[in-house]
């Protein structure tokens, strides 16, 4: 038999909301005899459980295609100087402020070309380019408008050639020289280009 004291005290105060309650001791008896008794259970024993797997065989898989790989064909690209100045000159002529290509340069080396046999001319007018396996460099002589900041005109020109001759012919352009000939004045007409035999 097991005793247990509680104290419950009630303190009254003026205002009857407010009260407090406190323990009081008194005695709790509980017996285990009053506990009716139960028969104890039984659980009947289960068999132990064996998972079940089931094998499947297979004797000859079909086999997996593999991707083929691309076939590598031997040989060499080489790209003309004068497709190179046809793609530069185009390049150069699509910058705002540019007004035509110019001769400078390309022409002496045109005209020491024929002196010497080599043939006529083989490129734009104002373009040279020079190929090297696979890197570029070009020279450009242009014709700036009369109004535009030629520096800006001339970077841009640079700029341009670069990225296209790049781009297109997939080559990597190591150097861009501009030279500007000329500054076309507003009213002037294009130059009678000399006929060509």
């Amino acid at each position: 038999m097991t005793d247990v004291s509680v104290e419950d005290i009630t303190e009254e105060t003026d205002s009857p909301a407010e009260t407090t309650t406190a323990a009081r001791p008194f005695s709790l008896s509980l017996s285990t005899s009053s506990i009716p008794s139960t028969p104890p259970i039984t659980i009947p024993s289960v068999p132990p459980v064996t998972p079940v797997v089931s094998v499947v065989s297979v004797a000859d898989p079909e086999p997996v295609a593999e991707p083929v790989a691309a076939a590598v064909v031997k040989g060499r690209i080489k790209v003309a100087d004068e497709v190179v100045e046809k793609v530069a000159a185009l390049a150069a002529l699509e910058v705002t402020g540019v007004a035509d290509l110019g001769s400078g340069l390309t022409d002496a080396v045109e005209s020491i070309r024929e002196r010497a046999g080599a043939g006529a001319r083989r490129g734009p007018r104002g373009v040279s380019a020079h190929v090297q396996e696979r890197t570029v460099a070009v020279d450009v002589a242009i014709v700036a408008e009369y109004g535009h900041v030629v520096m800006d005109v001339a970077n841009e020109v640079k700029t341009n050639v670069a990225r296209t001759v790049s781009r297109m012919l997939g080559m990597r352009v190591v150097e861009v020289n501009v030279n500007v000939d000329d500054v076309r004045l507003p009213g002037e007409d294009h130059p009678e280009a000399p006929a060509e035999p």
